[in-house]
């Protein structure tokens, strides 16, 4: 043991499912062990940090658009009218979506 090349103990604890995954994905990768595994990890996998706090946003305009069609739609049925100020805030969300969505868009790494 004295004459290791790599002389850091790493110990970890997993639950059931993360060892299952664990086991699975090493399978996959053709590797032969979990250590080898996990340095291939740290050396060149990603970690992802994702801010999703503009994708809340076009789900909540989205929402919006929902319940106010469903509002528009019991009133067509009840007075079988359509209301100028409808059309005009539907489409006012609907900008608000498309804006949320090209900036969602413009900000991905392709």
């Amino acid at each position: 043991m004295a004459n290791r090349e790599r002389k850091n103990e790493l110990k970890i604890y997993l639950n059931d499912d993360e060892q299952y995954i664990l086991e699975q994905k090493v399978k996959a990768s053709g590797m032969r062990d979990k250590s080898s595994f996990l340095r291939h990890q740290i050396l060149y996998g990603y970690v992802y940090d994702i801010d999703y706090s503009e994708l809340r946003e076009y789900n909540a305009a989205l929402a919006k658009i929902g319940n106010n069609l469903n509002q528009i739609a019991k009133r067509m049925n009840a007075t079988g009218n359509v209301y100028a100020a409808d059309v005009k805030q539907i489409k006012e969300l609907m900008s608000q979506v498309w804006q949320t969505q090209k900036s969602i868009l413009s900000k991905q790494h392709i």
